[in-house]
């Protein structure tokens, strides 16, 4: 990496090093976490849906469990496939047509009608959101080694928090205050609502989104040259080659997939069933239950940001992820304990959405590395 060495025009190699990550950080990370925050809700307002949605079509939880499970069947198959075509499309292309499709599927959320038509629409969601998360998590690789890796990619996921911060009373506002307009439900209009931005910032990726370091006509020459040194630095510190068996073979691939099932088991745990929660604590109205289910996120937010930096800057990750891990499984024993209590269960979500959010961001430090 870069010393402290002095050039010839009297900045240090540290100095412009860090001029050019800032550069890299302030075109692309509040850019992507826009677009994530938009799929995050997409994917996830069905938590608030249910409020009104499964009553007004005789939906039971089975059904409702089902749909909101259903989406990720989908999801897992086309995930790889996905960043496959990314590879061969470019990123910009290709997020950018997922982007416009989810959109277009999410509004249709809107005049479901049936189970078999909810669960169908699920399973395209998924495969349209499929290819989004992981396409991300490796773009940004094309951008950063793996010292810089953790942060960028904790800040990039608090648009989870980010999302239900917003989102949540976002979502109980549509649902109170447009129900009944032009005949559509509450929950209607919530889907075609928030799948608008969606469709919109897909075409906006087609024009802004730069394939790499050498296509980014917003970086110096100098800046390019030593972006790409230090990618290159960092892919000669990782192991040789492998072929697609060796890794399936690879018992770190199988002990990785366990811990991640049990982080995202728990993260939408929290996101599909926080409002129901929340509500049945006594609190009455939709937006007073999205005001609500929004503080656990802010606490999200600010840990997520603070245990990444910390990650990065002790280049530590198994406790990092270990501690945070105890704390949301901590939180969640306690938020179904004492449902029945709001300022209680609000303390022990808090803590679950805190823990298994900074898991989700800090987790990947460790795969790709």
């Amino acid at each position: 990496m870069a010393s402290n060495l002095t050039t010839a025009g009297g900045t240090s190699a540290a100095a412009i090093e860090e001029r050019a990550y800032a550069k890299v950080f302030w075109r692309l990370i509040p850019f992507l976490m826009g677009c994530y925050v938009v799929a995050y809700l997409d994917r996830v307002n069905l938590g608030f849906a249910k409020l009104q949605m499964a009553s007004e079509l005789g939906f039971s939880d089975t059904v409702y469990g089902l749909g909101a499970g259903i989406f990720f069947l989908s999801y897992f198959l086309f995930g790889v496939p996905s960043n496959l075509i990314l590879q061969r499309a470019g990123p910009r292309l290709w997020i950018g047509l997922i982007m416009i499709s989810w959109g277009l599927i999410s509004g249709l959320f809107a005049f479901t009608r049936t189970p078999a038509m909810f669960y169908a629409l699920r399973l395209l969601l998924g495969i349209a959101e499929a290819g989004f998360y992981p396409g991300i998590i490796l773009y940004l690789t094309y951008w950063y080694p793996a010292q810089r890796y953790a942060k960028a990619t904790a800040i990039f996921v608090s648009a989870i928090p980010i999302a239900g911060m917003f989102g949540n009373p976002l979502s109980g506002w549509i649902m109170d205050h447009v129900h009944g307009t032009a005949g559509l439900h509450g929950w209607q209009w919530m889907f075609i609502l928030e799948a608008v931005p969606a469709f919109v910032l897909g075409l906006v990726v087609l024009r802004y989104l730069d394939n790499g370091i050498r296509s980014a006509r917003w970086l110096t020459e100098d800046d390019k040259q030593m972006l790409e040194r230090n990618i290159a630095l960092n892919e000669a510190k990782k192991q040789g080659p492998h072929s697609v068996a060796s890794v399936f073979r690879d018992a770190r691939l199988w002990l990785l997939c366990l811990i991640y099932f049990t982080i995202i088991a728990g993260q939408y745990g929290l996101t599909f069933w926080m409002p129901t929660l929340v509500r049945a604590t006594g609190i009455k109205g939709n937006f007073h239950v999205g005001c609500l289910s929004a503080i656990p996120y802010v606490v999200a937010i600010v840990t997520m940001i603070l245990l990444g930096r910390s990650a990065d800057a002790h280049r530590e990750r198994r406790w990092h992820l270990v501690i945070p891990a105890l704390a949301g499984a901590v939180g969640l024993v306690g938020a179904a304990i004492m449902a029945e209590n709001t300022v209680i269960a609000i303390v022990f979500l808090s803590l679950a959405a805190a823990g298994v959010l900074t898991c989700t961001a800090l987790f990947w430090s460790l795969p790709t590395a």
